[in-house]
């Protein structure tokens, strides 16, 4: 595995201003990495791609380093470990982590590698309803959000990695479900498969505050925020007294010059609203809990996901860029690899 041939990685070329663009990415061919005590080398299997990535872009350290120049883009990635000089690996284990964009990694004696269990599902699920995704979805809405029975529940871009598992939660702990998403076939997927109770298009809806009187009669009590700006002045328009907000992303802002103002944060205060931003990382030890429970409800049909995989390393930047228009439904995932076989 180090006989010279080449890695092939997608680097961070240049900065992005405002929108996102292909033009900020290379493909590009690498060395094989070397082996040194302690490390780890890897086949990369599906790569993660993740809105919060944007962020880390503009070069900014944030709760994680800012993404260097000129450097393979660091994201979640499942992998099979081709040669390992680490104690509790070895040639054959199916992990995940947060690698590169890149068809091999050389993984450091200082990052982590968490096993892979292919009897809980497909393998690719540990980066998307079994991993980080699902248990964002799991801390934001029971922990923060804790919905009751008959609460109403909204989730801005409910067919998202995120917001499909959120919103099925609170649905699982009998509350009333309302989702937002950018196209009829999202629409139709969160009513027709997911069982949402309600859901609606804000793209073609002129006014959202209008669009969430009308699907929430009776106001709001938890909102799962996944997309800030006018979405989240609407909500604070109908929020409920003691309303609980998740706050997990906000999408509409990241590829913004200047963020767009909020009006009606003083229901926050007449409402005693409980709004709470929250980390995922930080709650990793949840994870085998997590896990545990998430692949039970999918194995009884409680839960169901939708993964968007394209193939093929060279169309990274095409994949991440797209996701930020909406052409995706579900967690967009890039294979680069075929799954080993099972028994492996």
């Amino acid at each position: 595995m180090t006989d010279g041939s080449q890695n092939i990685q997608v680097v961070l070329k240049s900065r992005p201003d405002g929108w996102i663009d292909e033009k900020n990415f290379a493909v590009r061919a690498a060395p094989m990495p070397i082996l040194a005590d302690g490390q780890v080398l890897t086949r990369n299997l599906y790569l993660s791609c993740d809105p919060y990535l944007r962020g880390l872009m503009d070069g900014a350290a944030t709760y994680q380093p800012g993404q260097d120049l000129e450097k393979p883009i660091r994201a979640r990635v499942v992998a099979e470990v081709l040669e390992s000089r680490r104690p509790g690996h070895r040639a054959g284990d199916l992990v995940w982590g947060f690698l590169g964009w890149e068809l091999h990694s050389l993984v450091p004696e200082t990052e982590t590698l968490y096993p892979v269990d292919p009897s809980l599902g497909p393998i690719s699920h540990f980066i998307s309803i079994l991993g980080m995704p699902g248990l964002t979805a799991y801390v934001g809405m029971l922990e923060i959000g804790a919905p009751r029975p008959d609460e109403t529940v909204f989730v801005s871009a409910a067919a998202g990695a995120v917001g499909q598992i959120a919103g099925q939660l609170a649905r699982l702990h009998g509350a009333r479900v309302l989702g937002s998403a950018g196209s009829a076939a999202k629409v139709a997927y969160l009513s027709d498969d997911l069982h949402f109770d309600a859901a609606f298009n804000y793209k073609t809806e002129t006014d959202i505050t209008a669009a969430l009187a009308r699907h929430c009669p009776n106001g709001i009590d938890v909102y799962f925020e996944n997309v800030g700006g006018k979405t989240l002045d609407a909500v604070l328009s109908h929020v409920n007294p003691h309303a609980r907000i998740a706050v997990c992303g906000m999408i509409s802002q990241y590829n913004a010059a200047q963020p767009e103002p909020i009006f009606n944060l003083g229901k926050i205060v007449r409402n005693r609203v409980k709004m709470q931003g929250f980390v995922v990382g930080e709650h990793l030890a949840k994870l085998p809990e997590f896990t545990q429970r998430m692949s039970a409800w999918m194995g009884e049909g409680r839960i169901r996901y939708r993964e968007d995989i394209i193939d093929g390393i060279e169309n990274i930047p095409r994949a991440f860029v797209g996701m930020f228009k909406g052409d995706n439904i579900g967690k967009r995932l890039v294979r680069v690899a075929p799954d080993p076989p099972v028994g492996q």
